[in-house]
């Protein structure tokens, strides 16, 4: 199982928040360290409940992921039949 130190660092290159907002993505390393090492259940908690708050915030400040879905293909084909791209399609009678 890996540390928490390790799975936030993932999630901050995922998604390359590291140049839009260092201080935050400092500050989740810090507190995924505090979660990883605190001995008091009350101190993790709380440190973990600040991660994930900082987590959310590194999330509304990326930019939207370029990759491609089975979603954003059936809207591609639902445009595509919209304009009148030149397929033949069945009507009803």
């Amino acid at each position: 199982m890996i540390s928490n130190v390790e799975a936030t660092q993932a999630e901050i290159d995922q998604l390359k928040a590291t140049g839009l907002a260092p201080g935050l993505a400092q500050l989740a390393l810090t507190l995924a360290a505090a979660v990883d090492g605190a001995d008091d259940v009350t101190a993790q908690a709380k440190a973990a409940r600040e991660l994930r708050a900082v987590l959310e915030g590194l999330r509304r400040l990326a930019p939207p992921a370029a990759e491609r879905d089975a979603v954003d293909a059936l809207g591609d084909e639902l445009a595509a039949k919209r304009r009148g791209d030149g397929l033949v399609r069945a009507r009803r009678a």
